[in-house]
């Protein structure tokens, strides 16, 4: 059980004994990441701000390229982690008691974030919980469908009739990409490695093309009789650069998220001959209040079913103290979706 008090702050309404994740500085290597634990007083310093008692907090692979500098806006000491889902215990009135979630760009990287037990944060940075999703599941959104339907904005939401081809789909960002692209009522083309099947769920058909036996812009083409993507998500970066701009239609548009290596060999003529549009996103430039924004946009699929978080087994599920395996099986290039919870 947590203590609470009254805080020390005149004003600020209640204080927590809560434990939290530390880095105090990055490690060298994914394998040498392990955060220690600390206890701090947490309260409320401004009145627009809220209190949350974390129930659920995901690890992401950007929490663990955080954690051995790759992140170039990561600071050192803090505490780390994006996504959260919990129980609002102070704040604002109409807050009080909800179930909420949310996700950041700062939060866990350039000030302290989720992994602990409590989190202050601004109460605009909020988004109630939709019924019928565990705290869980709400924690295991944040950062893959913030990216998706980010990268979608600035390219231009998927509308019926366009075709998105989604490089990496059962990736957790490409499966939420899909999962967005078919609730809006597009085609979805998706590229894997093997000979697998689409791991998410969706609103329409994902047609699948294995890479490592078809070839990719030609399949693409075949199967939109010679047109092209309107949209594609590339999800993994230059290792399907060439495949993706081949596989564009005439003023398609190309969303970049990530990358392997920085440089590509770009073709200036097929890029202004097709009018193609690329677009990066990087969701770490998003405030926690930005981001809610976001994520609200996504409440109507969420609520309507269209859209389904990403399943929580229970082999994902770690206690804080167990923060170490965790962040080991996301360095592990795990699929599932690995959520901390601190009351465990």
């Amino acid at each position: 059980m947590t203590a609470v008090a009254l805080s020390p702050n005149p004003g600020a309404g209640l204080a927590v004994d809560a434990t939290a994740l530390r880095f105090d500085q990055r490690a060298t290597s994914p394998d040498a990441v392990k955060p220690r634990l600390e206890r701090r007083t947490l309260f409320r310093t401004k009145p627009a701000d809220a209190l949350v008692e974390i129930r659920a907090a995901a690890v992401n692979p950007s929490d663990v390229k955080a954690a051995i500098g790759l992140m170039p806006y990561a600071v050192f000491p803090r505490t780390p982690g994006r996504d959260f889902a919990g129980i609002v215990i102070d704040g604002p009135s109409d807050w009080l008691g909800k179930a909420v979630y949310g996700s950041s760009g700062d939060l866990g990287i350039r000030r302290d974030g989720t992994h602990a037990t409590h989190l202050v944060v601004e109460a605009d940075a909020l988004v109630e919980k939709p019924e019928g999703i565990s705290l869980q599941e709400a924690a295991g959104i944040g950062v893959p469908f913030v990216t998706a339907i980010e990268g979608f904005r600035r390219a231009g939401l998927p509308r019926p009739g366009e075709t998105v081809l989604v490089l990496g789909v059962n990736g957790k960002v490409g499966q939420a990409a899909a999962q967005i692209a078919t609730w809006r009522g597009a085609r979805v083309i998706g590229v894997v490695r093997k000979a697998e099947p689409y791991g998410g769920h969706a609103s329409g058909p994902v047609t699948l093309i294995n890479s490592s036996a078809q070839d990719v812009a030609s399949t693409v083409k075949e199967l939109t009789d010679g047109r092209g993507a309107d949209i594609v998500f590339n999800t993994v970066g230059d290792p399907y650069y060439a495949e993706g701009t081949a596989s564009l239609a005439k003023t398609g548009r190309q969303i970049f998220i990530a990358a392997v290596n920085r440089i590509v060999e770009f073709d200036i003529f097929a890029f202004y001959r097709g009018r193609h549009t690329y677009v990066g996103i990087d969701t770490l430039a998003l405030s926690s209040i930005e981001t809610a924004d976001v994520l609200r946009e996504l409440a109507p699929g969420f609520a309507g079913g269209q859209l389904r978080p990403f399943p929580i087994t229970a082999d994902g599920v770690f206690a804080l103290k167990d923060a170490a395996e965790a962040y080991a099986r996301v360095s592990g290039s795990a699929r599932d979706r690995v959520i901390l919870v601190p009351g465990a």
